[in-house]
């Protein structure tokens, strides 16, 4: 039996008082955590050691090659023919982007945390063959990409299973749901706003402020590579640190060169049928998977927004990595 009815009113109003503030604390936490990811150009992690994401504008562009542009880039015939027909597309909703590729280290944390094994071989320069021939190089994989890579390079030799993994851990462990981007969504974000080939400039002796490409530095130490870009020096030869150049309109690094990038799309021969709303396009040929952005190897011909290639999604190249994006 309760003597004391007084005492018991105020450890009630207590209880209510700190449930009050529990939840004011709540509300407020969302409320940051909505204006840290709301306004365009911010910048946000969900955890210490996860991505950091750029709140992209919603807006409209022009996806695809203008006409002419092939032509004038001198595009190998393998990869001509498939960013037309432009179409308009609209991104209504709120996405971010991630500011880098995800970095070695970055990924090395999935890997410990989920023990993901590592693959048996990678597609990339033989360094048995003087030749500079590519091949699946048995031994190599993303730890071991066949050149010297720091914790801050974009990391390599990674499947678009293997980045799927990846994005279902992070969203895991963060509670946010984080993928691929989506072709549309990746282009919107390398374009920044621009319709030029290049979001920096066209000018072969300038684009190595904005992007690591098959440069002098590059054939330096690959010399029988003898389409490259030789008005420029980026300052590497293989990867780059992530973040090493200049950024976008957007404030995102690397959106060309330095590792192509994987997408969520299946791969369809030309955009005749192509989402216009920034969704993935989830028909087509699903074993291969949309890549976006060129590398490091590549001569400026490749490494342009409209850009983009079919590996197979199970496979593992020595320049293919990945950034990750989310809708909130």
């Amino acid at each position: 039996m309760n003597l004391n009815p007084t005492r018991s009113l105020v450890a009630a109003l207590l209880v209510c008082v700190s449930g009050i503030f529990a939840l004011v604390a709540a509300v407020a936490d969302e409320a940051a955590q909505e204006t840290a990811t709301g306004n365009s150009g911010n910048v946000f992690r969900d955890c210490p050691d996860c991505p950091e994401m750029v709140v992209v504008p919603p807006g409209r562009f022009v996806m695809g090659a203008p006409p002419g542009e092939e032509e004038r880039e001198n595009v190998p015939n393998y990869f001509r023919g498939h960013a037309v027909p432009q179409h308009s597309v609209t991104i209504q909703y709120r996405l971010a982007i991630a500011k880098f590729h995800v970095t070695r280290d970055e990924y090395a944390q999935f890997v410990a945390e989920t023990k993901r094994p590592d693959p048996d071989s990678c597609y990339g320069p033989d360094p048995a063959d003087p030749s500079g021939r590519e091949s699946d190089v048995k031994g190599a994989n993303w730890h071991s990409p066949g050149f010297p890579q720091t914790g801050r390079d974009p990391v390599v030799c990674v499947s678009w299973d293997d980045a799927h993994a990846y994005v279902a851990w992070l969203s895991a462990k963060t509670g946010h749901a984080y993928r691929l981007p989506t072709e549309a969504e990746w282009e919107y974000a390398a374009r920044a706003g621009t319709t030029t080939a290049r979001y920096g400039s066209d000018d072969p002796a300038e684009l190595c402020r904005y992007i690591n490409h098959g440069d002098l530095d590059f054939s330096d130490r690959h010399p029988a590579e003898k389409v490259v870009n030789r008005e420029c020096r980026d300052g590497f030869a293989f990867t780059s640190p992530v973040g090493s150049l200049r950024p976008n309109q957007f404030g995102l690094y690397d959106m060309l060169g330095n590792a192509w990038q994987w997408t969520e799309d299946c791969w369809n021969d030309n955009y005749k049928g192509a989402p216009s709303d920034g969704s993935a396009w989830q028909s087509g040929d699903c074993a291969r998977r949309v890549v976006r952005g060129g590398a490091y190897s590549l001569f400026p011909a490749l490494v342009r927004a409209a850009i983009r290639n079919r590996p197979k999604a199970s496979g593992h190249d020595h320049s293919g990595g990945f950034r990750v994006a989310r809708t909130f």
